[in-house]
């Protein structure tokens, strides 16, 4: 029961100084149109205008000898 001397003080502490960072981040503007960069990522684009993605292409370089690998371990039968 002695132990509730120490443990109701350091939650309302740890309380405590979980709102204050929420605070200062609420402050800061951290949650400021946080729609607006979700479309941003959507509408950001790597590809040149007009640019037409094959996706049966596969992949090339060491993603295709990771997704080879990936493939040939998930066909391997059982031991």
């Amino acid at each position: 029961m002695d132990i509730l001397y120490l443990l109701v003080p350091m939650s309302v502490f740890a309380m405590l100084g979980i709102l204050g960072v929420f605070a200062w981040a609420l402050r800061a503007g951290q949650f400021d149109e946080i729609d607006a960069v979700g479309q941003q990522i959507l509408a950001a684009s790597d590809a040149a205008p007009g640019a037409v993605l094959d996706p049966d292409q596969g992949p090339t370089g060491q993603a295709a000898e990771e997704s080879e690998a990936t493939s040939r371990h998930r066909h391997r039968s059982p031991s």
